[in-house]
């Protein structure tokens, strides 16, 4: 990457609350690099955020976008609402019967961006058009695509992207696939970096897992220009993360993580809870639609505490979460990777 990081260590973005403007500005002051995440808010929210960040910064910073991708099946969706039934019912709750065509408001976030640019863009699920990469670039942003496998990175190469964050199977949340109905790859972070790096000389972010100073300096030696960290950051005192999900991180009761389509219709992977156990065969590949029939279920389990059914996001390192500033963590998990070199 063009930006000279003093720590190479990346905050990924995390939509739904996890990442704030504070969390951002604190890795970015540390040295490293914050992000926003403008998932599932509109334009206008997006920019609320951007704005709160520059004044609590001047350093570089970047905003990442939800690519939309194609329109699911309504008879799948409309299948596991069915199945959904006798637990909004218990739940009491009503799920939508219609969903309406959701692109995350693309358009509106592309241009507001290209007239108030920030210093990194980055895309996940997908790659934006060329015209719109010429766009953000010309606007003076460098252009940073989310991979899982070699194949979607010549696609981001071809594109002329700036760099990629190849994310390996580790990672906690969503997977970055470029289709919701892609079934995302097992190849783990290491090799995957040597799969990408394989087909591009472009400048990688290695992502899934980090969580320790072994861990980053191991993704570093494998080829990668910095390492993004989610979950470990999900427990900083800047994160918006809710309590109960910081405290399920590392709470005994939870046997690991598992990859589900669950909560929302795209594979994601999350502490295994028993919402998942029930529905994760039922759930088809449709995002966002499951994601917007899941919310009043979700919504319902948050006010009542049942972490049960609820979707606890988190990476395969997520057992090494601890609390503390952001900018205390990214310097102790610096000195620790630079000790383990």
């Amino acid at each position: 990457m063009s930006l000279d990081l003093a720590v190479p260590l990346v905050a990924a973005p995390m939509a739904g609350g996890g990442s704030t403007p504070a969390l951002a500005a604190a890795v970015s002051i540390a040295g490293g690099l914050g992000f926003l995440a403008a998932g599932y808010l509109e334009a206008d929210a997006m920019h609320a955020r951007i704005t709160e960040a520059r004044e609590l910064t001047d350093r570089p910073f970047g905003i990442n976008l939800f690519v939309p991708g194609e329109a699911a099946d309504p008879a799948a969706v409309a299948a596991y609402r069915a199945e959904l039934l006798p637990e909004a019912a218990a739940a009491g709750v009503e799920l939508p019967e219609r969903i309406a065509p959701d692109r995350d408001d693309w358009d509106a976030k592309i241009e507001r961006l290209v007239a108030d640019p920030v210093p990194v863009v980055s895309f996940t699920f997908g790659l934006p058009s060329a015209a719109e990469a010429a766009a953000l670039r010309a606007a003076g942003s460098l252009l940073v695509g989310t991979v899982t496998s070699a194949p979607e990175a010549r696609a981001a190469a071809a594109l002329g992207l700036d760099a990629l964050c190849v994310q390996g199977p580790e990672a906690g949340g969503h997977r970055g696939t470029h289709r919701a109905a892609d079934r995302p790859g097992t190849v783990p972070l290491l090799r995957l970096l040597a799969e990408v790096r394989a087909v591009t000389g472009l400048p990688l972010i290695a992502a899934g897992g980090l969580a320790d100073g072994p861990g980053i300096a191991a993704a570093l030696a494998a080829g990668a220009t910095a390492a993004q960290l989610g979950t470990a950051y999900l427990t900083a005192d800047e994160s918006g993360a809710p309590a109960a999900h910081r405290a399920a991180l590392t709470d005994p009761r939870f046997p690991g993580t598992v990859v589900t389509r669950a909560f929302t219709g795209r594979p994601a992977r999350g502490l295994r809870n028993a919402f998942i156990d029930r529905h994760a065969a039922g759930a088809p590949a449709a995002y966002p639609e499951v994601h917007h029939l899941t919310r009043p279920l979700r919504a319902a389990a948050a006010r009542r505490g049942d972490l049960d059914a609820l979707h606890l996001w988190a990476g395969t390192g997520h057992r090494l979460a601890r609390p503390g500033p952001a900018a205390d963590l990214t310097a102790r998990l610096w000195a620790a990777a630079v000790a383990a070199r």
